[in-house]
Formats: C-alpha cells, structure tokens, sequence
C-alpha cells in the first residue's frame, strides 16, 4: 500500500505525537513556531519602526487603534484554526487519513467564506469602530486609510491560517513555521519599499501587509495541497455535513478570541484619554509583546495537536503529560523573555525615539510587567486543551472573565491611581486570578474526563 504522506492511503505508522518524548515534540512545535511567528512579529515591529521615523505621532496612534480593530478579525481565522486544528489532529491520531483531508479541505472552505463575510463587514463599520475607541482628527482619517487597505487581505490571512493549522495538526512544524516566515520576509523587504520609496508613508505599510497575506496563503495551501495531500474534492453534501462538527468547536473559539481584543480595545479606549503619547506606547508595546513571547503564543498553538494525537490514540496518560509540559516551559520562556526585556528596555525606548508617557509605558512593562504574562501563557495553554478535548465553552467563559471581571473595573481603579501607568499594571495583572483558576479548572477536567471516557470515532 502506498503510504507516502501525500497520497491519501491511510498509513499504519503511528501518528507523530502518539510515541517519542514529548517534551521534545513540545520544544520542536514551539521552538518551529516560535521562528514563524517571531518573524512575522519582528516584521510588525520593523513596520512601527519604519512609520516612527516619518516623525509623525499621528500615524504611529493611527496604526495602534487599527491593531486594536484587526484583532477581530484575526480571532475569527484563529477560531477556525482551532477547529481544523482539532479535528484533523484527532482523526490522524485514530489513522484516519481520508476522514481528516475531508474535514482539512472543508475547513479551508469555511475559513474563505468567513474572511469575505468579515472583510466586507469590517470595510463598512470602519469609521465607526474607529470614533467608539476615541480616535479622531488625522488620526482618525489614517487609521481608516489603513484598515481600508489592510481589509482587503483578510480572505487570504484566514486562508493561511486554516492551512497552518493543519499542518501542525499534521505534525510538520516546519512547514507551520514556513507560512508566517515568508509572509514575513516579504512584508518586511516590502515595507521600506513602500512606505519611503514610493513615498506611501502609512499606506505603504497596509499596502506591504497584503503582500504579506498572499505569501502566507500561497505557502500554506503549498503544504496542505502539495506536499501532505490533506485535500480532497469539495462536495457540497460533505460540507453540509461537516459544518456542525466545526461550528461546535469553531464557533465558542471564536468568540473566546475576540474576547482578548475586546479587553484590548477597552485599554486602548482608557490609554486615549491620557493623550496620543500614551497610546503611542501601548501600540509599541503591542509589538513587543508578541516578539517577545513568540515562543508562548507558538506553545499555545502546538500543544493542541499533541494532546489531539493522543487523545484520539487514547492515550490518557501522555494527554496529562503534555499538559503539565507545556505549563513548565510556559515558565522557562516567561523567565528568559523577561531577562532580555528587562536588559534591553533602553535600547527599544531609543529605537523607536519615543520620550514621555510612551517611553514610561515600555519602560513599565519591560522591567516590571512582563513577568506577569506567565498567567496569560497558562491561560493560553488551557485553552487549546479544552478546545481540543470538546470542552470549547469552558475556555470562552474564562477568557471573556478575564475580558471583563479581569479588566474593566481593574482598569477603571488603575486609570484613577495612577493614570496610563496604572491602566497598563491593571491589565496585566487581571490575568493572574484566570491563569489560575484555568489550571485548576484543567486539572478537574482531566481526573473525570480522562478516567475512562475516550473520544467519539
């Protein structure tokens, strides 16, 4: 029987994540997409550097209440990931090749439509959403021009995002990691290209975004299409099928998504009211995050095929295993990616030329607050366990606790005490009461749920 990866013959080797160390799956799947997503955020925060040397505050505030709109967005194809992620990890783990390219094709159908459905809603309530977060003035008017541009590209993101899911699901972190890398890449030539030869300043920079998306959709479906063979022909009768097996997952990770930017937006709407310089810092700070904890973010999303495997291998044991796994190394990037902040937090003040409140901010956060996103990773961590595990409700019920109880009358005190500064504090530290109890609340799963129930075939 042929059993080459892209065949679509069901093979009897064993899935990839059901035998080996798993620590060393962990370390491979993150240390891979760690790479991937570091880039494409080392691409954004190049991007923020290149628009601060327009010496334009306007654009700099513009671009850090567009992010706060695009997190929508993204939360939507994150949702879907999760979804594809799920149910091909799952069906793989149970060898069951030609069942998880039915539902890898499907997925991608889904993730395109929800991108056009998205971008055409985004493109028309722009304006809106833009005066509700408090922009206004020039400020304003660039950061529609920018998510006007940007909007355009949202199909192809979502795209790319279903595809990457499923090659993790797959176990091929490196191409995973390939589609944020070379998205990365051309965002980043495209950027200076844009934005100072052509003399496009703030457009430029939407405009290289796009590149960018298209990059990662021709890569992505690249290694779902060409190399793994995870497709299959779309039937509208197997869709139809298939559409309440991914809304059931799809649908409550989606809106545990958006519940980060909701908290996010409701920061940026309090960091307004402290002036645009204030709000300068938290989009800088927006970009350090990620490239700092990089290697979170791409532990979060790789501990959900590893658990997937197993749990569709029926192997409880290694299930808990991998859970506790991802928690310690949660901790150990948490550490060093504070160290490194914390030593070159001079460096990033002057890089991006910054003084005042928006220095304060980055200054705060790198020496004092970075600790403190070890509780967001936990909570991330959580999340792709219980989406995995059919518990999807249980993570949206925590992240939009963490969205609201964890934010909003935190801030609210913090934005009284001691103004930016404090609204920052307060954000950062409504994660730890969730970080815990999602820990808890995941332990509990584990002793009733993996006693001796196993997943449905």
């Amino acid at each position: 029987m042929d059993t080459r990866p892209n065949s679509g013959a069901l093979s009897h080797a064993p899935p990839k994540f059901v035998v080996g160390s798993l620590l060393r799956h962990i370390l491979v799947m993150s240390g891979a997409g760690g790479v991937g997503l570091g880039a494409i955020f080392l691409s954004d925060l190049a991007n923020i550097v290149f628009l601060s040397w327009l010496n334009d505050r306007a654009v700099l505030s513009a671009v850090g209440y567009a992010s706060s709109i695009l997190y929508f967005t993204i939360a939507i194809g994150i949702g879907i990931g999760i979804a594809a992620t799920t149910m091909v990890s799952r069906t793989l783990g149970q060898r069951r090749r030609l069942r998880a390219a039915r539902y890898s094709v499907n997925a991608h159908i889904a993730s395109l439509v929800a991108g056009v459905i998205a971008a055409a809603l985004m493109f028309l309530t722009i304006p809106w959403l833009l005066t509700a977060l408090g922009a206004d003035g020039r400020t304003h008017e660039l950061a529609t021009r920018y998510l006007m541009i940007v909007t355009v590209g949202l199909p192809a993101l979502a795209l790319a995002m279903t595809s990457a899911s499923v090659l993790r699901a797959a176990g091929d972190a490196r191409r995973a990691m390939n589609v944020t890398l070379y998205g990365a890449v051309v965002n980043t030539i495209l950027d200076p290209i844009l934005i100072f030869g052509f003399g496009l300043g703030i457009d430029g920079a939407a405009w290289a975004t796009v590149g960018a998306r298209l990059a990662f959709m021709a890569v992505g479906l690249h290694g779902v299409v060409r190399v793994h063979g995870l497709t299959a022909r779309p039937r509208l009768p197997a869709f139809a099928a298939d559409v309440p097996t991914f809304t059931t997952i799809a649908v409550p990770a989606i809106l545990t998504n958006i519940a980060s930017p909701v908290s996010n937006a409701y920061v940026t709407a309090a960091i307004a009211t402290h002036g645009d310089d204030a709000v300068a810092g938290w989009a800088i700070i927006g970009r350090i995050l990620p490239v700092a904890f990089g290697a979170i973010y791409a532990l979060s999303s790789s501990i959900g095929p590893i658990i997937g495997q197993n749990y569709g291998a029926e192997e409880s044991a290694r299930v808990r295993d991998a859970f506790k796994l991802a928690l310690a190394v949660n901790v150990g990037f948490t550490a060093a990616a504070w160290i490194v902040l914390a030593l070159l937090s001079p460096s990033l003040v002057s890089l991006f030329g910054v003084t005042g409140a928006a220095a304060d901010l980055i200054t705060l956060f790198n020496v004092w607050l970075a600790p403190l996103f070890a509780f967001m990773g936990a909570l991330f961590v959580v999340n792709a366990v219980f989406n995995t595990l059919d518990f999807p409700h249980y993570a949206t019920l925590l992240n939009w606790g963490r969205a609201t109880l964890g934010t909003i009358p935190l801030v609210h005190l913090g934005s009284w005490l001691a103004g930016a500064e404090g609204v920052l504090t307060a954000h950062m530290a409504g994660g730890i009461l969730f970080g815990c109890l999602a820990v808890w609340l995941c332990l509990r799963l584990f002793d009733r749920l993996l006693g001796g129930a196993h997943p449905a075939g």
